[in-house]
């Protein structure tokens, strides 16, 4: 039977309770956003392709801006950082609603602002990663903060698309937008309130490029952080991009509208949430290392399982499980990862945990919507399908060796008081 107050203990901490309710909030605003941001595209355009465009805009900025935020992550102060990037991404929101309430809006639009909001990601997104940290005083309490954090994500996204079904429906794109700009209150109103302490800066100033350069060889020399991010990588690149190409499953293969397209990305978000209350209740993060491998199998399967359904309740149970592996992937290979890094080294190898999770999904998306313009979008998903369950079969071919260097580091953090046989 689950212990509900081991699955929450990371909310005792005020400042992490505080940032939970308020982001939960902002969340599902931008779960909003996002579905009816991409229904508009879609329904301006009718073009897969340009549903690739857009989320390549969004995201690219990531890939070639977020290593050089990690290093200004671990010199200044990430509570103030959040405060701006949220305050830059409400703005965002305002300006968009804004355009679509005025019928001046354009394709172009969508890309630049979603090129602004990738911009303000590429800070926002390790810094968040890294606060986690100073919000959570006790290693042992991490595994569960990010569980949560994770379970607050993919609720968000489980409430937010049904509810951007309707209200596409009911009163168009632009309201939408709307709600989400007035949901960063609820954020911004928590980093206020929070308590935080006065040690937050790195004094040290070395070259950019030089703290640049012993991040990246500090993560490449850590076999199990380089065969995480890599992996993780692989995934986001070949398989994350399906969320892109869901409207044209909605319209074209399962003959529905906006709210079809809603409930497909809801059970998705069902199945993450799921995949986070799972995580969540577990006692401890050993075994978290084999867990990586097998959810990454698992959602190549559920990927491809999804590519060639052709009706609607069968696919929505794909989706689940596309959601469930999903979840337990990103958020074990983002506990092992923040478990065993250094301090000091935390938001450059965060921001290279950010570039392979969001970095690489606007490549994906780019080539995932030229793809579909040329064989279809079934095809496309099913060979990513493919290619991520290959990747999940070569990442457990190193499993062993992964393993046998994370022992002694849980040992060294007193996780574990000798070296168990799981990881």
């Amino acid at each position: 039977m689950l212990d509900l107050n081991h699955i929450i203990r990371a909310l005792r901490y005020r400042n992490y309770r505080l940032f939970f309710f308020g982001q939960g909030i902002s969340l599902v605003g931008t779960w909003i956003q996002q579905i009816a941001m991409v229904w508009l595209v879609y329904s301006l355009t009718n073009s897969p392709f340009l549903l690739g465009v857009v989320g390549f805009a969004a995201l690219f900025p990531s890939f070639f801006l977020t290593p050089f935020a990690g290093v200004l992550v671990d010199r200044w102060k990430r509570h103030r950082i959040l405060i701006a990037t949220q305050t830059f991404e409400m703005i965002q929101a305002f300006v968009l609603a804004f355009l679509v309430l005025t019928n001046t809006i354009e394709v172009w639009h969508i890309i630049v602002l979603s090129l602004f909001l990738g911009l303000v990601t590429a800070f926002d997104a390790p810094a968040r990663q890294s606060f986690v940290v100073e919000m959570v005083k006790k290693k042992e309490d991490l595994s569960n903060a990010i569980a949560l954090n994770s379970f607050l994500f993919n609720g968000a996204r489980l409430i937010g698309p049904s509810i951007a079904g309707v209200l596409i429906i009911l009163v168009g794109e632009g309201q939408c937008f709307i709600i989400n700009g007035i949901s960063f209150i609820a954020v911004l109103w928590a980093l206020f309130a929070m308590e935080i302490d006065k040690e937050e800066i790195n004094t040290k100033r070395a070259h950019i490029l030089k703290e640049l350069k012993d991040g990246f060889l500090y993560a490449f020399n850590s076999v199990p952080i380089r065969m995480i991010l890599l992996l993780l990588g692989l995934i986001s690149f070949v398989g994350m991009p399906y969320a892109v190409l869901m409207p044209v499953f909605a319209k074209n293969i399962l003959h529905g509208g906006a709210d079809t397209f809603g409930f497909l990305m809801a059970a998705s978000g069902l199945g993450a949430l799921t995949g986070a209350v799972y995580l969540a209740s577990r006692k401890s993060i050993i075994g978290l290392s084999r867990l990586i491998p097998v959810s990454c199998g698992l959602f190549g399967v559920g990927l491809a399982a999804f590519a060639i359904s052709k009706t609607f309740w069968m696919s929505l149970c794909f989706m689940f499980v596309t959601g469930f592996a999903t979840m337990v992937q990103m958020a074990a290979s983002n506990t092992v990862v923040q478990t065993i890094v250094e301090d000091d080294k935390r938001g450059r190898v965060m921001s290279f945990y950010v570039m392979a999770f969001l970095g690489m999904t606007p490549f994906g998306s780019l080539i995932a919507g030229w793809s579909a313009d040329r064989i279809g979008a079934p095809n496309t998903l099913l060979i990513c399908g493919a290619l991520s369950l290959l990747g999940a079969l070569l990442y457990a071919t190193r499993l062993a060796e992964i393993r046998k260097h994370i022992r002694p580091l849980y040992v060294k953090l007193g996780i574990i008081l000798d070296i168990p046989q799981k990881s």
